[in-house]
């Protein structure tokens, strides 16, 4: 994608081409106009990840923002989760990290965060879009200051560790590998590691991006990544993607157990010691849903998107959270996806239970999912989801993102692109076979 994708909660784009200091420049200004006024409590964190277009934006950013009357802590690399509890503990009026997340290394990006510590949500961030597409007020404040960090993650560190049974992980030695691909969670994701007494073997320990697979940990990219876990004897692989908000699992085989089985695992260990409400995003595996049933505890489904599910939780007060994408929310912590949250509970799980990261996750409902997208022009979007719904009129819709359809034992997406024009559809189901299926009869729908 060439052109510049922007949201509610940031924007990315290729650096040097659709991205530059410029746009970003513009975009913090608009970001910082929304904010209470300049002043004690006025200040703003920047952090970033690895990738070596960091430093430039972060020094465009900051010289705005400075420019703009606030005070900048520069936290330097540190990953997306780190910021939102930076933020929280030192209350900070907001944040920026620079991070393009998963898309590949020519790419960069800024994410907004509120004085709450989370990202932007949809009112906010719309506020900020609307200043952006069209003037940016000038400022007339005095000019802030640039001040820096001694440590940027000791919150983040001592928030995590406080969720689990520290001892009891310490008590057994665990063998691990962390692929941190050279992002942003090799710094606080091999201490939190060590802290919890693990033999650790970080690969890309060094945050400067220069990826060594792509960015995205999914099976096909961390293939070479499974091999080294059974070389190195580890009990489990934590596969982070850059800005180390995105948690996959690698098993003592030498198995990829994903993404979503980061969500599934931890949930169901929160679960077992406290109860309340769950809520995870429409496009996440069903096995969060069988297991807070299972828990005795309500299941609430938000729209795609970290913001909508967060928003859901603050509603419904949800003991835990998240989205299938291996981004796992605990309020303790913060309201930020964060994999050394998901490190940090299957480690506490494997623990307490005496079991490994295979059993634990075999033990889980199995379900296999679907993804396939579908050219679509806009204006076709209307009928289409018309067509499909027709289609299956068997059973109950819901349009709270798209068009969600459910039955006892599987599910289908059917969803628009905010950047491109296509539709994506996701199927689930307790084959492949039939996941498949389900998405191509969604597709003869539209095309009949």
């Amino acid at each position: 994608m060439s052109e510049l994708i922007i949201s509610v909660s940031g924007l990315r784009g290729i650096v040097g081409q659709t991205l530059t200091p410029d746009v970003a420049r513009r975009f913090v200004a608009a970001f910082e106009s929304t904010l209470d006024a300049p002043g004690s409590a006025g200040d703003i964190v920047v952090t970033r990840d690895g990738r070596a277009s960091g430093p430039m934006m972060a020094e465009a950013i900051c010289d705005e923002l400075r420019q703009r009357g606030r005070n900048v802590y520069d936290a330097g690399v540190a990953a997306t989760p780190t910021t939102g509890v930076l933020i929280k503990s030192r209350g900070f009026a907001g944040g920026v990290q620079i991070s393009a997340s998963h898309n590949p290394a020519e790419y960069n990006g800024i994410k907004l965060f509120g004085p709450d510590g989370r990202v932007l949500p949809q009112q906010l961030g719309e506020r900020v879009l609307a200043v952006y597409n069209g003037d940016v007020p000038d400022t007339t404040a005095d000019a802030g200051r640039d001040v820096s960090f001694d440590d940027n993650f000791s919150e983040h560190l001592n928030s995590v560790c406080a969720t689990v049974d520290v001892d009891r992980i310490r008590q057994r030695g665990f063998t691990v590998v962390l692929d941190s691909n050279h992002g942003a969670g090799s710094q606080l994701g091999s201490v939190l590691l060590e802290s919890l007494g693990c033999d650790v073997t970080v690969l890309g320990d060094q945050p400067d991006g220069q990826f060594e697979h792509p960015p995205e940990p999914t099976a096909n990219n961390l293939a070479t990544v499974c091999e080294k876990i059974v070389n190195a004897g580890a009990v489990v692989g934590f596969c982070q993607d850059p800005d180390a908000d995105r948690l996959a699992l690698i098993d003592e085989t030498g198995r990829y157990i994903g993404e979503e089985y980061t969500l599934a695992i931890c949930l169901d260990h929160v679960l077992r010691q406290m109860k309340g409400p769950v809520v995870t995003n429409c496009a996440t595996s069903r096995m969060s849903q069988d297991i807070a049933e299972k828990h005795g505890c309500t299941y609430v489904r938000a729209a795609v998107g970290e913001a909508n599910v967060v928003d859901a939780m603050l509603e419904n007060n949800a003991v835990f959270g998240g989205e299938g994408n291996g981004g796992p929310i605990d309020p303790r912590v913060g309201y930020v996806r964060d994999s050394m949250v998901g490190m940090a509970l299957v480690l506490d799980a494997m623990a307490t239970r005496g079991m490994k990261v295979s059993e634990l996750a075999d033990e889980l409902p199995r379900y296999e999912i679907f993804k396939t997208k579908v050219q679509l022009p806009k204006d076709q979007l209307a009928s289409a989801l018309d067509a499909v719904e027709r289609h299956f009129a068997d059973t109950k819709a819901d349009h709270m993102d798209g068009l969600r359809l459910d039955w006892p034992d599987r599910w289908l997406l059917f969803r628009a692109s905010n950047t491109e024009p296509i539709v994506r559809i996701i199927t689930e189901a307790p084959t492949m076979e039939d996941a498949v299926k389900l998405a191509k009869d969604a597709e003869n729908a539209i095309n009949a």
